[in-house]
């Protein structure tokens, strides 16, 4: 081992063990009976689901790279831009009945599915007088544990996923000799076979090839398999073990008389790329599952563990957040988060949500290519709740707000290098759908890089399946990559080329209005309807405040991103007269931010999309200090929503708030986001035992978008400002924070007091300038890479 790393494992040792605080532990004192109340653990790849239980331990398998589907299929790219004259000149005349008609001719197939691997079942033999029990997961170390009494004696199992090592561990052990009778069982609701070879059980299997969206109801052949389609996959279970013995059979591993064992699972699929069929040009899944499976066992379980804990803490360790002093007593997370739910305080309960935030990134965001999914990593169903894809009109971008100012940007890889992949099937959809340039993507998209508006050909409604902004919005993250990393070389060679291409779309989209303005045509808002002054309700407009504002963020980026780069020529002069000469934003007569081209009514005023205020957040050109007018607009708009909204629109909208300054109103919402929710029946947002978001049902973005606000509420930055509690809440008057990642290249590390700034430790990533400001205070900093300063207040 080398020095370096030993030595940080000596030190990291007395952590091992060590009782975890309650902002780092879930703990629970029965097992789970429901997915939402399990433990997930994960290694940005495998994924496990722990329900702990004593009789038959369940465990959900999943890999992020087993989906439904194949590569997206050229045919499907009809030709029908030509259409596309028709619908504006519906739109010419008003005519929104036969726009909204019209707009479905531009319509594709639905998105492919994340599929669940499997379920690992260990059943004990275990008397039934159980007494003690305890399941947990330590974020510090990432590993869940559940113990407990049965007989007098105590039985122990230990889950963690390593990265380094490509496998699931799991110990099982005894207080006394020879007690552990388990049978190692497998199943899937994928196609699969089992086999056992030299003591190992193997599973091979393969996914649909075509899964329908759980959302259309119960249709016929819903989901297809086909043994010469679709990608394999393959699991591997060998069962190490101290004494007693190990008997197989066809399909299980039964254990007797065994004092101490460890399990370890390897898992692989033959995904090997976006444009790649996985059953005819795929990886070797069993090849690799097998390599993987032998590297592993060479190694005993201490050290697995210790190369685990020392990879993942790398990432964990960067940040670290306190909010004070807490007076709740120590109670089970579930206990903790009904306790909450009433009013009282519990500070641990607030920072244990932020760091699950950031655990759940890491362990699920390390994939080449495959970013986190609406569940993350973690999905236990055949046709998940929106096919567990990649909706790209809020809830892909929302898993990656912590990426910046949780000081994790190198996590951010999977997702760009997903944004290069798009651009390529996007090139194609925005050529035979709208007979532009550069490259567009719409509503939804999955592993296979779907770019195309869905909607199965004009069955789906034009507010969600013809919104074709996603490559725009995405594209926003090939700026602000840049921005905290200062990187570029990666800003010339791979950003700058992809948001070209995104800008270029979006030139040749826009139309000239009768003002002469530039807008979109046609347009729809995410999600939301409009109601015409004849009472008309519909989608389909010209110059929706949301593409407007998405477009505005987008030609800023790549102005500076131009500028960053010293590039000056025809086509940045075009992107600037075209920005400067979009159609203005506009204030309603109730005093809020316009969603539609006019003053019309909302079909739902607190619908859960508040897609406009892009600007605001994640966007940058709306600010209470640049445009107070537009942010009063914005908070009239916020005010008329209410706080009453679904798990990952609270996560947006305390954002929002915070970005308003108005930090106690974003807090309110914070406590609303922690809401409980119970596993079973719920009709509101909040969060489940386990800590998962709640939509209904899971989504993980809401814990994403939750953590990031924590964040905006302690700083808030941009190319060249650091503003210090710009919306710190009065319930967190004193507190420190250190490692968050600002743009401009810095790392920041805070202290306050009294509801005001203390000490600020600022460390330069590269060579750069920045101002750091609370109030009226306002210090310029200027560093090299490398260097830091300390500003006392």
């Amino acid at each position: 081992m080398h020095y370096i790393a030993l030595f940080f494992l000596l030190a990291l040792s007395p952590l091992l063990t060590a009782q975890s605080a309650p902002d780092h532990l879930l703990r629970y004192d029965q097992p789970a009976r429901y997915f939402e109340e399990s433990l997930v653990l994960g290694n940005g790849r495998l994924g496990a689901s722990v329900f702990g239980g004593t009789g038959t331990d369940t465990i959900y398998l999943n890999d992020l790279t087993l989906w439904s589907g194949e590569p997206v299929d050229s045919s499907y790219f009809p030709d029908v831009a030509g259409n596309l004259p028709a619908i504006r000149a519906a739109l010419a005349r008003e005519d929104y009945r036969a726009a909204d008609s019209l707009n479905r001719i531009l319509q594709g197939p639905f998105s492919a599915s994340y599929a669940p691997l499997g379920t690992l079942m260990l059943d004990f033999d275990t008397p039934n007088d159980i007494t003690d029990y305890r399941r947990e997961l330590d974020l510090s170390n990432a590993t869940a544990r559940v113990s407990y009494q049965s007989g007098g004696t105590e039985l122990t199992r230990e889950y963690f996923v390593s990265h380094p090592d490509k496998v699931i561990a799991i110990r099982l052990s005894s207080d006394r000799p020879g007690t552990i009778n388990t049978t190692l069982r497998f199943g899937s609701l994928l196609r699969y076979q089992t086999e056992v070879s030299d003591g190992d059980l193997h599973v091979n299997g393969y996914a649909p090839y075509h899964a329908e969206p759980s959302y259309r109801g119960d249709l016929p052949d819903a989901v297809r398999f086909d043994p010469e389609r679709g990608t394999r996959f393959t699991s591997l279970f060998r069962v190490k073990h101290t004494d007693g013995q190990v008997t197989a059979t066809d399909t299980t591993l039964e254990l007797s008389g065994v004092s101490e064992a460890v399990i370890l699972v390897s898992i692989a699929t033959s995904f090997s790329g976006f444009d790649k069929d996985p059953a005819r040009e795929g990886l070797d899944n069993r090849a690799l599952a097998a390599a993987a499976l032998d590297a592993a066992s060479k190694k005993d379980y201490a050290a697995l563990r210790e190369a685990h804990v020392i990879d993942y803490r790398s990432f964990y360790d960067r940040l670290h957040l306190d909010l004070g002093a807490t007076s709740a007593p120590d109670l089970p997370t579930d206990a903790r988060l009904q306790r909450y739910a009433t009013g009282e305080e519990d500070k641990a309960l607030e920072e244990l949500y932020f760091n699950f935030g950031r655990y759940l990134l890491i362990s699920s965001s390390r994939t080449p290519g495959v970013p986190a999914n609406l569940q993350g990593l973690w999905n236990p169903h055949l046709r998940p709740p929106w096919s567990s894809n990649y909706t790209i009109n809020i809830n892909a971008e929302e898993n990656y707000w912590l990426i910046g100012p949780g000081n994790l940007s190198d996590l951010h890889t999977p997702l760009l290098e997903f944004i290069g992949n798009v651009a390529q099937t996007g090139a194609r959809t925005a050529r035979n759908y709208y007979g532009t340039g550069g490259w567009a993507a719409a509503h939804n998209s999955d592993i296979w890089a779907l770019s195309n508006p869905v909607g199965d050909f004009g069955t789906g409604d034009p507010n969600w399946a013809n919104w074709n902004f996603g490559g725009v919005w995405l594209a926003t993250h090939l700026w602000e990559q840049y921005l905290y990393m200062q990187d570029a070389d990666y800003l010339r060679d791979e950003a700058y080329p992809l948001l070209k291409g995104a800008v270029q779309f979006g030139l040749d989209w826009v139309v000239q209005d009768t003002a002469g303005h530039w807008i979109t045509s046609p347009s729809t808002s995410p999600e939301a309807k409009y109601i015409t002054p004849d009472g008309y309700v519909g989608s389909t407009l010209y110059g929706a405040t949301a593409d407007l504002a998405m477009l505005r963020e987008l030609f800023a980026n790549f102005l500076a991103a131009s500028g960053a780069l010293n590039i000056a020529d025809p086509f940045t002069t075009r992107v600037r007269e075209t920005h400067d000469n979009l159609h203005p934003y506009r204030v309603g007569r109730q005093g809020n931010l316009q969603e539609w081209y006019y003053d019309w009514e909302d079909q739902d005023p607190q619908h859960r999309h508040q897609t406009h205020l892009f600007g605001l957040h994640p966007g940058h050109h709306i600010s209470p200090q640049l445009t107070p007018e537009l942010a009063n607009a914005a908070r009239t708009t916020l005010d008329i929503k209410g706080d009453e909204t679904t798990g990952w629109s609270k996560g947006w909208r305390i954002n929002l708030w915070a970005r308003l300054r108005d930090g106690d109103r974003a807090y309110r919402m914070y406590r609303t986001l922690l809401r409980y929710v119970p596993p079973v029946g719920a009709r509101h947002g909040g969060t489940y035992p386990n800590l998962l978001d709640a939509h209904p049902p899971f989504q993980i973005d809401g814990n994403f978008g939750g953590a990031a606000a924590v964040i905006e509420l302690l700083m808030q930055s941009s190319a060249d400002t650091i503003h210090l509690l710009p919306a710190l809440p009065a319930a967190w008057p004193s507190g420190s924070v250190t490692g968050m990642g600002a743009r401009g290249g810095f790392v920041v590390d805070l202290e306050w007091e009294n509801s005001r700034p203390a000490r600020a430790t600022i460390t330069a990533r590269a060579n750069g300038s920045t101002t750091v400001i609370f109030g009226d205070d306002q210090r310029p900093v200027t560093l090299k890479a490398g260097e830091q300063t300390v500003l006392e207040f």
